[in-house]
């Protein structure tokens, strides 16, 4: 039977035997503190130690795997100034072709220099999301390199739902799935797999107050344009795509909202007690399952064990959020 939705449980599971030899296989860790907090077993499972440490590698490795020889020869374009960008420059070094990074020239230098330190070729434009896409859309033309975007492919989102697989297979048990948003595609990949292989789990999602359009298009039920976000959580400030929405639609559960304030104190109380370095963007899902709109919402009753993804610790260490 066809599926509504742009992937399957089989895409993922392909996906993960085609990434096994290049991406780690990421810890789960617990922490006393935050089941005391929480009132509830908190299961973390640490993409922060992921390559380029993020989830993302998970992702661009599937997609250029997939690419046949042919396709892969002209090398990949994408337009990131965050962590796909690394992602893909490192998967394309990997496989041993050019990946043509389309970044905007507000991008911090430590950024560029990341993205070069893994081979890839910065092309730089203009900081706005129509210049963004001309400038990657002008690399493909002029190189015949594959374009492969940050959240919005189907062999992406298969890639970022190798992260539930491995966290399903350690820790069978869970009542919840839960992770952040932004475009989508680590929550499409996490909710296909975990509503496959455990059905009566809940599956979860958490934004920024500041960047809600999941939120907005649950409760209207169509999609939503995000408004000009502004938040310390940067991985998330962008939109719902055409294959991501409709997976949040119809598999997530919820999707929950915190302050600027909740993510700033839970990373800064992260890093205190569990001495991992956790991005802002990865701190949502632990500060929403913390908040007392988690604890009083219908469909948080009675779930115990919870499962949240931690999409990543890229963190400038410069400009630390609780030091702005």
């Amino acid at each position: 039977m066809d599926t509504p939705h742009a992937i399957t449980l089989d895409d993922v599971r392909a996906a993960a035997a085609r990434i096994a030899p290049f991406a780690h296989r990421t810890p789960v860790i617990t922490s006393a503190t935050f089941d005391t907090l929480s009132g509830r077993s908190l299961f973390f499972k640490c993409e922060n130690l992921q390559r380029v440490g993020a989830f993302k590698f998970r992702g661009a490795c599937n997609a250029i795997a997939r690419l046949s020889d042919a396709e892969a020869r002209a090398g990949v374009v994408t337009h990131s100034s965050g962590n796909h960008a690394q992602a893909l420059a490192l998967a394309a070094r990997i496989r041993g072709i050019p990946a043509y990074i389309v970044m905007p020239r507000t991008a911090p230098a430590v950024k560029r220099a990341a993205v070069e330190g893994y081979g890839g070729r910065v092309i730089v434009c203009e900081p706005t999301l129509a210049d963004r896409e001309a400038t990657a859309a002008r690399a493909c033309a002029e190189t015949g390199a594959v374009l492969i975007p940050p959240y919005n492919h189907p062999d992406v989102m298969a890639g970022q739902g190798t992260a539930a697989l491995e966290l399903l297979e350690e820790i069978p048990d869970l009542d919840a799935v839960m992770t952040p948003i932004g475009g989508g595609g680590l929550m499409s990949g996490v909710a296909v797999t975990t509503r496959a292989l455990r059905p009566a789990a809940r599956i979860f999602g958490a934004e920024p107050e500041n960047a809600n359009d999941a939120a907005r298009g649950k409760a209207a039920g169509v999609w939503q344009d995000q408004a000009p976000p502004k938040t310390v959580a940067d991985g998330l400030m962008t939109t719902l795509g055409t294959l991501t929405w409709p997976i949040v639609r119809d598999v997530v559960d919820a999707v929950f909202l915190v302050t600027e304030a909740e993510i700033i104190e839970t990373t800064k109380r992260f890093w205190e007690r569990t001495k991992l370095i956790i991005e802002p963007s990865s701190t949502v899902p632990v500060a929403a399952v913390l908040s007392a709109a988690f604890r009083a919402h219908p469909l948080t009753q009675g779930v115990q064990r919870i499962g949240i993804v931690l999409s990543g610790g890229n963190v400038d260490l410069d400009r630390l959020p609780w030091l702005a």
